[in-house]
């Protein structure tokens, strides 16, 4: 399930994303209106963390605009507490308030409560090809081949291959997506990563031909049924 993070700080931006991601979530990010715009309308997040401080102008002269394009739940972040900018952000079209600083805790529940409201709580098992990947209970199966159980962080690798199915995905993506760092250290954990998912899915792991490499720039899943 998608979830746009908006967030000009990209300290921040990073920190809410890594805690979407361990909740199970794919998120994704933009740094000010115009790429929040943009992604709604490419990606169809099922939710939306906006925060009021954006470069350009205030997080809530965005929120008509959203409103505009999608019925996404929108969790506002921001450090103001002044009953006047609730009010004002749940007007324009935001559906809870969140006060900064928060835990990923309670930033998590609160968009938990906002899906269940919008019917949107469980998401729906990824299908690529003859792949089928279920978030809820980390788990892939591959044709009519028995399921397998996935670790939390061969989950965020697969999920993140799939819904970018037949594009090959920077290695820097992969890594802030599945630890929250683009450090150096992570690219061999990455192939180890690599290395005992294609172990799971894989009908030959010695020839992958799911989770294809790019060489010198990342990897990609083939969807086509093998």
């Amino acid at each position: 399930m998608k979830i746009l993070v908006v967030d000009d700080d990209f300290e921040l931006r990073s920190i809410v994303g890594f805690a979407l991601r361990q909740g199970g979530f794919l998120a994704l990010e933009a740094g000010d209106g115009a790429a929040a715009l943009a992604a709604v309308e490419a990606e169809q997040p099922a939710l939306i963390v906006l925060d009021l401080n954006l470069p350009g102008g205030d997080g809530l002269a965005l929120l008509p605009g959203l409103r505009a394009r999608t019925a996404a739940p929108v969790l506002v972040l921001s450090v103001r507490s002044a009953e006047e900018d609730v009010v004002r952000a749940l007007d324009l079209g935001a559906d809870d308030y969140l006060t900064k600083p928060f835990s990923p805790r309670t930033l998590l529940a609160r968009i938990r409560a906002l899906l269940r409201r919008a019917g949107v709580e469980r998401p729906e098992p990824l299908v690529s090809g003859d792949l089928t990947l279920d978030l809820e209970r980390r788990t892939a199966r591959v044709g009519e081949a028995a399921q397998v159980r996935l670790t939390p962080l061969e989950l965020r690798l697969l999920q993140l291959l799939v819904v970018s199915a037949s594009e090959t995905v920077a290695i820097e993506r992969l890594l802030v997506h599945i630890w929250g760092t683009r450090g150096a250290g992570e690219r061999q954990l990455l192939k180890q990563l690599v290395h005992r998912l294609r172990q799971k899915i894989e009908p030959d792991p010695a020839a992958p031909s799911y989770i294809v490499t790019a060489a010198g720039e990342g990897y990609r899943f083939d969807p086509r049924p093998h």
